[in-house]
């Protein structure tokens, strides 16, 4: 009985093994995409890669009035928080996988 009681802690270890090794994956995978945020119906546009870095700004030349700085910075606010709520939202997604079904507590 006892025997068979490593032959799955054993097996346990196995597949832990295996999960981190397919986590590691899907970060590395993750660090390679690029989402984008946008506001004021595409006249500003923020690209955030896996590391929820911003790489690139986009402002359509429309929308800059140098009477109304304001609404520029809410647009350039609002894009890049659709940008990094859509990045948290894949990697939710992405690694939610590995976690499924686990009652883990957060």
């Amino acid at each position: 009985m006892r025997g068979g009681g490593m032959g799955n802690m054993q097996k346990m270890m196995k597949q832990m093994q295996k999960m981190q090794k397919d986590m590691a994956k899907a970060q590395e995978e993750l660090s390679d995409k690029t989402v984008e945020g946008t506001a004021g119906g595409g006249m500003v546009t923020v690209i955030v890669n896996g590391q929820k870095e911003i790489i690139d700004v986009k402002i359509k030349e429309d929308v800059v009035d140098p009477e109304d700085i304001e609404m520029l910075q809410d647009l350039v606010l609002a894009a890049t928080n659709d940008a990094l709520k859509k990045m948290e939202d894949l990697t939710n997604d992405t690694m939610g996988q590995f976690t499924k079904g686990m009652n883990l507590p957060f």
